[in-house]
């Protein structure tokens, strides 16, 4: 359904976007932000669910920085390297970049949201504060938000949690909710990547309501 393309942010930096088209007119565009696994058959598989609903969807490969067309797996080094790249070797500063040249390009069809997953859920977050162009997004389980509440949100943004999620206690997600009241929050009794049914945390109850419940969303603020 999808293809590659390429775009290039103010700084010269190239990078490559998984893009994939409704079959008529698209309702808008969806930038999908990926986990720390790059842009793999997973979040590939995210954007094309997109477009089947009437989106056209962009994945920007925002680990090129670092290493272009990097595909990982879900355990062991992969898991590690992915976390490396996700903290110590991309500067946040440089991702959002991307995501804002991504964002631009979007525009183009009509109105932008955006949704992140895991490392791309931090980012979603972060977009939703510092990105223009974005009429919402929507944060799945993104760790390191509850060390960011001095960030204001600017568009309509929706969360949702994991509450077997590990790497976010619910403390953390109590947090979020009491800092920005005016955001939908939502979690569910499943584990860190329930969305993701290339692991073995994936959940398909909890997958298809939240799923269900940012496509309203983006209806909502994206109409």
């Amino acid at each position: 359904m999808g293809q590659v393309t390429t775009l290039t942010s103010s700084d010269g930096h190239s990078f490559e976007v998984y893009e994939a088209a409704p079959d008529g007119n698209p309702m808008g565009t969806i930038v999908v932000v990926q986990e720390i696994f790059g842009v793999n058959a997973h979040i590939r598989e995210v954007a094309d669910g997109y477009a089947r609903s009437g989106y056209r969807a962009m994945a920007p490969a925002l680990f090129d920085r670092v290493e272009p067309k990097i595909e990982l797996g879900y355990a062991g080094a992969d898991m590690m390297q992915g976390i490396e790249i996700a903290r110590g070797k991309l500067d946040v500063s440089d991702a959002l970049l991307d995501i804002q040249t991504t964002v631009q390009s979007a525009s183009e069809s009509g109105a932008v949201g955006l949704v992140g997953y895991c490392f791309g859920g931090l980012m979603a977050f972060l977009s939703a504060c510092q990105v223009s162009g974005l009429a919402c997004a929507v944060s799945y389980y993104g760790g390191g938000i509850a060390a960011q509440l001095e960030q204001s949100p600017n568009i309509p943004l929706q969360f949702h949690f994991a509450e077997l999620d590990a790497h976010i206690p619910m403390s953390d997600v109590d947090l979020i909710r009491n800092a920005y009241p005016d955001c939908g929050l939502f979690t569910y009794d499943a584990d860190h990547g329930f969305n993701c049914d290339h692991r073995a945390s994936f959940d398909e109850c909890a997958a298809d309501l939240a799923r269900q419940r940012a496509l309203d969303f983006f209806a909502e603020h994206m109409g």
